[in-house]
């Protein structure tokens, strides 16, 4: 009977995990945003607002939308924030999910809307590379809008922060770019990481749809 019940629970936490795991940013995946929505994410140095606009990046939008939704920005370190330049981050503190995000990437899309000081897009790398890390513009950065990296063509702006940008501001900036390189790391490693190597890091606490 001992035997039988351990058994019972061994595949009651299987089945768990396998409903909570790597499948689940799947499912995500497929749903769609609102042509427009508010988002409000709550940092270690107070609280800010975005709207975000399907028309400007459809596919990039819904995933914004399911990654809030989902609740991927809780405890997320702003890891690059370069004085008037931009505030990026994204990496999630769960390598296993930062993972499967990774696995699951957004279409390339044109630019339509400008980079803009306020505005938010996706970083990338090479085509078809945008998952999960975004930057906030903290100047008029339009040479964004053009500039060819890695044969794509410019970074679509989604979103745009319509309270807080004096929250954004303060972001912790004494670390620059010396971070950047040490994304693989993080990845791995996580928050603890971050913690123990550069603790003036700020972080979003959590990130909500305002409905």
């Amino acid at each position: 009977m001992k035997n039988t019940t351990l058994c019972t629970i061994a595949l009651f936490a299987l089945v768990l995990v396998a409903s909570c795991g790597p499948t689940k940013p799947a499912q995500w995946a497929k749903k769609t945003a609102p042509e427009r929505f508010v988002a409000e994410f709550e940092t270690t140095k107070g609280t800010f607002e975005i709207e975000a606009r399907r028309e400007w990046s459809p596919a990039a939008v819904d995933r914004l939308y399911v990654l809030i939704k989902s609740g991927y920005y809780e405890d997320i370190a702003f890891f690059r924030v370069i004085p008037n330049f931009v505030a990026q981050f994204g990496i999630s503190n769960d390598s296993t999910l930062y993972a499967t995000w990774n696995r699951i990437p957004v279409p390339d899309e044109e630019v339509i809307q400008g980079n803009d000081r306020g505005t938010i897009a996706f970083a990338r790398d090479t085509a078809q590379t945008r998952t999960s890390q975004l930057y906030i513009n903290l100047k008029d950065n339009n040479r964004l809008d053009t500039i060819s990296f890695n044969k794509v063509k410019g970074f679509p702006v989604i979103a745009k922060v319509t309270q807080g940008m004096d929250v954004v501001d303060a972001l912790y900036k004494g670390y620059g770019a010396d971070i950047q390189d040490k994304q693989d790391s993080i990845a791995q490693f996580g928050n603890e990481y971050l913690r123990k190597g550069w603790p003036k890091l700020d972080y979003i606490k959590q990130a909500r749809i305002k409905e």
